[in-house]
């Protein structure tokens, strides 16, 4: 297993055709948007395990894919990134003027 340290806007690749980005978080949580063909099968642990002593689960649990998110929407996402990124530059600015 890899143990990675990534900041807000960052993001790993994962074959050609799987890229996660870390959209930023708090100690205990973070937002992860993971862009991935549809053709995975993409479940939080948390599901999983919910269902895991059901009989859906030993048949196969198959999660249908959202949408495709819009270019309007793709958009907000960035500029929802880009001012994440600057608010904690300009955070760490003030705390090291003090």
């Amino acid at each position: 297993m890899l143990k990675l340290t990534v900041k807000p806007g960052e993001y790993l690749l994962i074959g050609d055709d799987i890229k996660l980005v870390f959209a930023g978080g708090s100690s205990k949580n973070m937002r992860i948007l993971v862009d991935a063909p549809q053709k995975y099968n993409i479940a939080r642990s948390e599901t999983l395990e919910r269902y895991a002593a059901s009989s859906d689960f030993e048949s196969g649990i198959k999660y249908s894919p959202e949408q495709a998110i819009s270019e309007e929407a793709q958009e907000k996402i960035k500029a929802i990134l880009m001012a994440e990124r600057k608010r904690i530059r300009k955070e760490k600015r003030q705390a090291s003027n003090g």
